[in-house]
């Protein structure tokens, strides 16, 4: 039983149903209060998850253009890479054509070279065979001089001599065998035109008639101041004339006669007798 007597008045007073209803709308107060939490909750969480979707969304969004712009990037940087790799296609064929070309010339340079030392090696071997050749033709040569010695030689016996035991060379070729042979000396002349005093050596020679017909001629010779005209002389016929102070004669010999010109030799002879004589000789022929 209940002791307080303000409790029990009250317990008294108040109907039996009372406190479990009060219980039960503080319950359902609770209750509702607790729904409307939860609902409220709820709407924050769904209004929270509302703002993220279209947080997510707007990030997809920008993300899907994202990739788009890195597709597109992508396929400009392909096609350029194909571009890239299509000129660097045309770049090796034409560095390889020029590397190819490079290689020909060099080849070609190398076979020139290699030919031009070729040429080289042929002309030195050539220059070598023609120096043996040229020494094998100098020997030649002066084998066939000694037989073109000995063949004037025969020809000279074959000369006519003159009255004082000389040979009487009958043209250039025949006095080049009696200088050869060293005898005497010769001073080979040819005399043009009438009446015109010409000098020969040490003496005048001046032509005052031809008859090539005949081979005659008429000559003054002068000799030491000593005029003595020589008339129709026969080609090939010795005049002997004597320098003054010497006992040897010397010999005016004409070969061709023609229309007013003559052409010989004289012959003097070598020693110390008549050195002037000699020395226009040896000047003649070296001339």
């Amino acid at each position: 039983m209940d002791n307080n007597p303000e409790v029990a008045e009250v317990n008294k007073g108040t109907p039996g149903w009372l406190v479990p209803a009060v219980v039960i709308l503080a319950i359902v107060s609770i209750a509702g209060l607790g729904f409307a939490w939860y609902d409220s909750n709820q709407l924050r969480t769904a209004q929270q998850a509302s703002g993220q979707l279209k947080t997510a969304e707007q990030y997809t969004t920008q993300q899907v253009a994202t990739l788009e712009q890195k597709q597109e990037q992508s396929e400009a940087a392909n096609t350029e890479l194909r571009s890239l790799g299509v000129a660097a296609a045309q770049v090796r064929d034409e560095d390889a054509q020029k590397l190819a070309q490079l290689d020909t010339e060099v080849k070609n340079r190398l076979a020139t070279k290699a030919s031009t030392y070729d040429v080289k090696n042929q002309l030195a071997n050539k220059a070598s065979t023609d120096q043996l050749n040229k020494g094998l033709t100098t020997v030649n040569g002066n084998v066939n001089g000694v037989k073109i010695d000995l063949e004037d030689a025969k020809n000279a016996m074959k000369m006519a001599h003159s009255e004082l035991g000389t040979l009487i060379a009958r043209n250039h070729d025949e006095i080049g065998v009696l200088r050869r042979m060293g005898e005497r000396d010769y001073l080979e002349f040819t005399v043009q035109g009438r009446d015109k005093p010409q000098k020969v050596g040490d003496i005048t020679v001046e032509l005052r008639s031809v008859n090539p017909r005949k081979n005659q001629f008429t000559v003054v010779l002068v000799v030491n101041d000593v005029r003595t005209e020589n008339k129709n002389r026969l080609s090939n016929q010795p005049i002997v004339f004597y320098p003054r102070g010497s006992h040897q004669a010397d010999e005016f010999v004409v070969n061709t006669v023609g229309k007013d010109r003559i052409s010989g030799y004289i012959s003097i002879p070598k020693g110390p007798v008549n050195t002037t004589t000699t020395a226009s000789a040896g000047q003649q022929k070296h001339d």
